[in-house]
């Protein structure tokens, strides 16, 4: 994840517009100054937005110009209209089209920490953009999921998530798949250039107060699974997973490796998923999914899978965000193929795990290692809201299905995902429309630009 230049487009700063409210302006202020009290030495601050796609898009700041930022700066729209290579998609309409106009940008509070690259000197700070009114920013992924928790919130429903996602470490000059230092699944007894690598990243997520769980040997070679401690804070569960890619990224190319996060990096080897845990609180944070039958879930709980499992297919656009993401699902890899859940069975898209009644949860298991993380929890409680607000049926359990029971089957290519997206009300009403043309407008342009180019493969055909 490269940082844009200082003096590139992307952070050509304007005069400063709205501070922040005068109670956030003092909060932020503390907040620096708390962080320079255990980090004096800092030097520069890395101020970040997160795209479409999560990369990380921003301009390095000297430390004087930190408290500057209580006013706020300036970054231009088209941000989220950039696709995979970095570029502007202009058929989104934020580009050129409009003048690339500039936004407002605050500080997000509590963001505030060091750079897995040089924690002493270098910080990190996410920023949220505003639109012209100052309201929140429709195209903001961020933003799109604090809308979602607030109506949910409204409801007296508080959703509890953990998040577990996979990644690939390789030599750096290896191809992707190919590694002497070859590993099984839940190894514990790592080779020791992995273990100084993995115990180097639990350092640097404690320091930026990322609550890990474990680091976990993964089904494939060199394959790891990182656990993020559950939360009823779901904007900074999105937070933190982008900032272990980073940090994973930036600890790995330390040691002379490269950290993949693509969602089938081999065809030869198991894909890699973010998947979350679920639970819904009420306000006395009691969990409301809570049983003592582990086979079946209880009225609310049928409800809110039901919600989730009619919105699986046309959701299948964000899950899988690209062309290689579709590679993933194949038969056989413990990736769902059919809009489905089972108790304890891992080839469900909504498997219910093996838990006590007060930690009955479920398990989203669709999600590709490289889909943004904010959007994904988005869709996830759109389908929350869907199931507490209709009357829908439940299909039946994947243990309970015969053969010619009725099956719904999730889309097998990005078009075909992209299409039911546009189309379906529901995504349309909670995602908002203007976003919904905007992910369809960017998505098929990088789909296109994959198909414009000719493969080794074809080359070789000798027709």
């Amino acid at each position: 994840m490269n940082m844009p230049i200082q003096n590139s487009p992307l952070t050509r700063q304007l005069p400063q517009g709205p501070a922040l409210e005068h109670a956030d302006a003092d909060a932020f202020e503390q907040e620096i100054a708390q962080y320079l009290g255990k980090y004096p030495q800092t030097e520069h601050i890395d101020i970040c937005l997160h795209d479409l796609n999560g990369h990380i898009r921003g301009k390095r700041i000297e430390l004087n110009a930190l408290k500057k930022l209580a006013k706020g700066c300036y970054f231009p729209l088209s941000v989220y209209a950039m696709n995979l290579e970095g570029k502007v998609v202009e058929e989104s309409g934020l580009g050129k089209y409009i003048g690339e106009p500039d936004r407002l940008c605050l500080p997000v509070a509590g963001s505030l920490r060091p750079c897995a690259s040089q924690p002493e000197k270098h910080a990190q700070l996410y920023l949220t953009m505003k639109a012209e009114d100052g309201s929140d920013c429709i195209h903001e992924p961020r933003n799109i999921l604090k809308r979602l928790l607030l109506s949910l919130n409204q409801m007296g429903y508080f959703p509890m998530m953990a998040g577990e996602i996979e990644f690939y470490l390789y030599p750096q000059q290896a191809n992707h798949g190919q590694d002497a230092h070859a590993m099984q699944c839940f190894d514990v007894d790592r080779p020791d250039q992995y273990q100084a690598v993995l115990e180097r990243i639990e350092s640097e997520a404690k320091k930026q107060q990322i609550a890990l769980t474990a680091i976990v040997a993964e089904s494939s070679a060199n394959q790891f699974e990182i656990n993020i401690q559950h939360s009823c804070s779901l904007l900074q569960l999105c937070d933190d997973i982008l900032a272990m890619k980073r940090i994973v990224k930036q600890i790995a190319a330390m040691h002379g490796l490269s950290a993949c996060f693509m969602a089938k990096p081999s065809m030869a080897a198991a894909g890699s998923g973010l998947h979350f845990h679920m639970s819904l609180l009420d306000h006395r944070r009691l969990n409301l999914f809570g049983i003592q039958n582990n086979d079946f879930p209880n009225s609310l709980m049928y409800r809110v899978i039901a919600g989730l499992i009619d919105l699986l297919p046309a959701s299948m656009a964000v899950l899988a965000p690209n062309i290689n993401s579709f590679r993933r699902f194949q038969f056989g890899q413990h990736v769902p193929l059919e809009a489905s859940w089972g108790v304890n069975n891992r080839n469900a898209a909504i498997r219910l795990p093996c838990s006590d009644p007060e930690n009955h949860r479920l398990e989203y298991r669709v999600a590709g290692a490289d889909a943004n993380p904010y959007l994904c929890i988005s869709v996830i409680l759109a389908g929350v809201l869907h199931g507490l607000t209709h009357l829908l049926k439940l299909p039946k359990a994947v243990h309970a299905l015969q053969p010619d029971d009725p099956r719904i089957l999730l889309p097998d290519s990005q078009p075909e995902a992209l299409r039911l997206f546009q189309q379906h009300a529901v995504l349309r009403q909670y995602l908002g429309p203007d976003f919904v043309q905007l992910w369809a407008a960017c998505k098929k342009q990088e789909h296109q630009s994959v198909l414009n180019k000719i493969t080794d493969s074809e080359l070789k055909w000798g027709l």
